[in-house]
């Protein structure tokens, strides 16, 4: 895809800045800023939506290249994700194993296994792991609480309670190299004074804040009490600086949690002051380094003990809004089940208009990653829409061995206050140069203002900026259709030679699962040669709409040899957007259709809206059905079942 051109001198500051950062022969390595020249945290915390207001203003920076940067109302934030390039296995619903190429997350870990969206603030994405890693996590971790009560999925046969809730970075560690003073230092509290003069418990809070020693304590001594006497003279010089073991309790090297400072037979009615002198911080040897000390420096062992046999079909599930910045690591694991591949990997967003065609993942116009290294690509969000994403290093091979996913950007209309209409939201994005849209000049813009002023306001989602509502919905579900060919994936795992002129397609898969594993709540785990279990399928394809709502299907076919179809029963399917563009006239006319039925071919996408408001035809508790009227796609291979099916479910 080539790059656009539309806001160019802006985008190319931020090329600049983030090439800037040694990219080639970087080994493991993760970047996620937490302020650029698009987004200064100096004007916008980074780590939340702000409200759509109208358009950034910028200003010019004179100088050596001259360059614009925002001054005031900054939209959107920065995201980041980590995955892997690798391999695994995945398991259909009639128990065959397969071998995969494929992707799996090595950031958002709890949200990829829950069904979400791994991708991160960098306030989440920062945080190093409190603990170690073991290989297979999460499902290693989860899978350690079966029998737990509240169970929101299986593994084995035992219902179970996610225990693992770590969304940062995998291997994740403090830079070394990186020493900073940390603004403030830390607090210290007289806690207790008793008789005789002993002070409990002064607290001194430095635990996990990266310090490589402890913290100087210096003690202030009080007015002398009245029991003071001639012979019982009242301490009145004490001041001494304490380093190391104070009082009866030692202060450990990285961080102080309480100690018992012992001024028996001075005298004291009151505590003496507690001042704390901040050391200078280091970010090795503490598992919670200040923020200072992240610099994208990681430990590869827990990246290879993750990373390795972990990956996910479909790959890892990616969701930013417009306006984002967005940082997708890609760390090469290596193939384990292939050793006599030294397999390159990339990410191509496919339609989706990069800021450089440096970061499109296609090799021969930009770069590939070999196993051992970490590649961080940059994408400034683009228009609203449903994309999918792959490997683009023998895309036939790759996309039929399970490299492929999706990515959707959600519209700055969802950030458009409740009290604003939604016309004039649409009139301001329009004052953006980088993404206007002039049905009089630009006959390929795919948002005019609607042609009917509906009145409506924000404060809910929406699949589009569509300025009138007709896009709005309560849920979202990401719908993957996906098929392969066993016999290919057993080529490849068997060192022979693989057919792709025989290529066909004999499974089919909504979000890597055939029926009626579609319907199966939780992560699908597979256990690999590695011997543990991994969770390679965690998307359900499981559809419920609370009754009386509407919910947004984001469909796209990640097939390779096959045209697909899905068909509603019972609820009609209203199509609003194709290929991440909003069916819309250049005269602003809505040229959404209901239907019962969709086809997809490769590469295509599809913005569906089912509409359950009408609680007499769709009361709580319905279900209904979507599939594929193809009956040989309704089947694993040989098997009577299985195949492109799923179900929709009306709830409370």
């Amino acid at each position: 895809m080539s790059s656009r051109n539309t806001g160019a001198i802006l985008s190319l500051s931020v090329f600049m800045l983030v090439a800037a950062v040694p990219a080639t022969s970087q080994s493991f390595r993760v970047q996620c800023p937490t302020s650029t020249i698009t987004h200064p945290a100096a004007l916008h915390s980074n780590d939340s939506e702000p409200a759509y207001m109208g358009p950034t203003t910028l200003g010019l920076v004179t100088g050596p290249g001259n360059y614009l940067v925002p001054t005031a109302n900054v939209n959107g934030a920065i995201k980041c994700q980590q995955i892997s390039g690798g391999d695994g296995y995945a398991t259909m619903g009639d128990g065959t194993q397969t071998y995969m190429f494929s992707f799996g997350p090595l950031s958002g870990l709890a949200k990829i296994a829950s069904g979400q969206p791994g991708t991160d603030y960098p306030s989440e994405f920062n945080v190093p792991y409190p603990g170690v890693l073991q290989p297979g996590d999460p499902a290693t971790t989860d899978g350690a609480t079966n029998g737990s009560t509240g169970a929101i999925y299986s593994v084995g046969d035992v219902n179970t309670v996610p225990t693992f809730t770590y969304n940062g970075a995998v291997g994740l560690i403090g830079d070394p190299e990186n020493s900073i003073p940390t603004p403030g230092g830390v607090t210290a509290t007289a806690t207790a004074v008793v008789a005789g003069g002993i002070i409990d418990d002064v607290t001194m809070n430095n635990v996990g804040s990266g310090y490589l020693g402890p913290a100087t304590v210096t003690f202030s001594p009080p007015t002398p009490g009245p029991q003071c006497t001639t012979a019982t003279p009242c301490q009145t010089a004490l001041g001494a600086v304490i380093i190391g073991n104070v009082g009866t309790a030692a202060a450990p090297v990285y961080g102080v949690t309480g100690i018992d400072i012992n001024f028996a037979g001075e005298g004291y009615t009151a505590a003496p002051t507690v001042t704390i002198s901040a050391p200078v911080t280091g970010c090795t040897g503490d598992s919670n380094p200040d923020a200072g000390c992240m610099t994208g420096h990681v430990d590869p062992r827990p990246i290879m003990d993750v990373g390795v046999m972990n990956g996910n079909i479909p790959a890892p599930l990616m969701a930013i809004d417009e306006d984002d910045e967005f940082f997708l690591t890609l760390t090469n694991v290596g193939m384990i089940m292939r050793p006599d591949l030294f397999e390159q990997h990339t990410v191509h967003f496919h339609g989706y208009p990069n800021a450089s065609s440096f970061y499109d993942g296609v090799p021969d116009a930009s770069v590939a990653i070999n196993i051992g290294g970490s590649f961080t690509y940059y994408y400034l969000a683009p228009d609203a829409g449903t994309y999918f994403w792959h490997c683009h290093i023998t895309p036939p091979e790759h996309l039929q061995m399970g490299m492929v996913g999706q990515i959707y950007v959600r519209p700055r209309q969802n950030r458009v206050p409740s009290t604003t209409t939604l016309y004039a939201a649409l009139q301001q994005q329009e004052l953006d140069l980088r993404t206007k849209c002039d049905s009089n000049t630009d006959i390929l813009c795919s948002n005019p203002l609607p042609a009917v002023n509906t009145g409506a306001t924000g404060g809910t989602k929406y699949a589009y900026n569509d300025g009138d509502g007709t896009t709005a919905y309560d849920v979202e579900y990401p719908i993957q259709i996906h098929g392969f060919d066993p016999n290919f994936h057993f080529v490849g795992m068997t060192f022979n030679p693989e057919g792709f002129v025989d290529m066909k397609d004999k499974y089919f898969l909504l979000n890597g699962r055939s029926y009626p594993d579609t319907v199966t709540l939780g992560p699908l785990q597979t256990e690999s040669t590695d011997g543990r279990s991994h969770f390679s399928q965690p998307l359900p394809a499981i559809i419920n709409i609370p009754a009386g709502k509407k919910a947004l299907l984001r469909i796209s076919d990640l097939d390779v040899t096959e045209y697909q179809t899905l068909a509603s029963l019972g609820i009609r399917m209203q199509v609003v957007g194709y290929n991440a563009k909003l069916l819309r006239d250049q005269a602003g006319n809505n040229l959404y259709y209901k239907t019962n039925s969709i086809t997809l071919a490769g590469g295509e996408s599809l913005d569906v809206i089912l509409d359950a408001s009408d609680t007499t035809k769709y009361p709580s508790g319905s279900v209904f059905y979507l599939y594929t009227p193809n009956l040989d796609h309704l089947s694993n291979d040989a098997e009577n079942f299985g195949g492109l099916m799923t179900e929709v479910h009306i709830t409370n």
